[in-house]
């Protein structure tokens, strides 16, 4: 047997090819530049809004896109009075913490006995707010307007985070419900041992383990209340109750649009959430890997 292997060419002893390496290689090199390509795709338009914000109207219209020659500031401090910035962003923080708040309470209280009740009813009621997920807000704007008229709720911060929590409530059933079907039951059943409810189990042994899809749900609802227009604008006409985003808003004109006064009014509605997000961004990102290994 040593002898007929000793006969074989020498390319017969190599085992590992060359290719696939080399593909792999390739593989990564364009992944690598499609990720870069993504990145700058991304960081363009931001930088470009930054730098146009300090820009002089001047400079602007003579190059838009050209190389900027002088900078100011008086563009945001001219944004911040204007757009009354701090009131406005006190009532977006105000209208946005008091949704997520209701949203994630009566959310989770929803979908615990919808993920461990086993009745045809709690598949029914589960189906239809999977279904809530698929109506559009423009689509439920009237009727919601007659309704919050006939509550006496228009023009009042409870009618917006009523609004916020009905159009929210539905993912929150669903984020809730799939997570918490997840979760072994035997936890609830050792704590149903020791004399515990099923209030006291939902609070006790189920809720602590709800922190990742809490703050995956609460980062995207976060987002999409911050940067709503649509539910301010037609519910709350008082100017001292409206957001920063439609105050911002007001600066668009149907006719001409000024990029040194249009830009520094989004960057500071924008600048709030982005204050958050680097502080607890840790807190969000391993909530939200947790939730996805879970």
């Amino acid at each position: 047997m040593t002898s007929e292997t000793s006969r074989l060419p020498a390319t017969a002893h190599i085992t590992s090819p060359r290719r696939p390496r080399r593909t792999g290689r390739l593989g990564n090199g364009l992944g690598t530049a499609l990720l870069w390509l993504g990145t700058v795709l991304f960081v363009l338009p931001f930088l470009f809004t930054v730098v146009t914000s300090l820009r002089t109207a001047a400079d602007v219209a003579r190059a838009p896109l050209g190389i900027p020659h002088s900078f100011t500031l008086k563009n945001f401090s001219d944004a911040f009075r204007q757009i009354h910035y701090g009131p406005s962003t006190l009532n977006t923080l105000l209208i946005t913490g008091l949704s997520c708040v209701c949203i994630t309470v009566l959310g989770s209280l929803a979908g615990y006995p919808l993920a461990r009740i086993t009745a045809g009813w709690s598949t029914t009621v589960y189906r239809l707010f999977i279904l809530g997920t698929s109506i559009p807000v423009f689509v439920v704007v009237a009727p919601l307007y007659l309704l919050m008229r006939d509550m006496n709720l228009l023009d009042t911060y409870a009618g917006v985070v009523f609004i916020y929590t009905a159009i929210n409530l539905p993912l929150a059933v669903f984020f809730y419900t799939s997570f918490i079907r997840a979760i072994p039951v035997d936890l609830e059943e050792a704590a149903a041992l020791d004399g515990c409810g099923a209030f006291r189990t939902f609070f006790v042994v189920v809720l602590p383990l709800l922190r990742p899809v809490t703050s995956t749900l609460l980062t995207f609802v976060a987002l999409q209340i911050w940067n709503d227009l649509l539910v301010p604008l037609v519910f709350l006409q008082d100017p001292g109750k409206r957001t920063v985003m439609v105050n911002a808003y007001s600066f668009i004109d149907p006719h001409t649009v000024q990029p040194t006064t249009l830009f520094p009014a989004a960057l500071l509605g924008v600048l709030p959430l982005l204050v958050i997000f680097v502080f607890f961004q840790r807190q969000v990102v391993a909530g939200m890997s947790a939730g996805a290994v879970k």
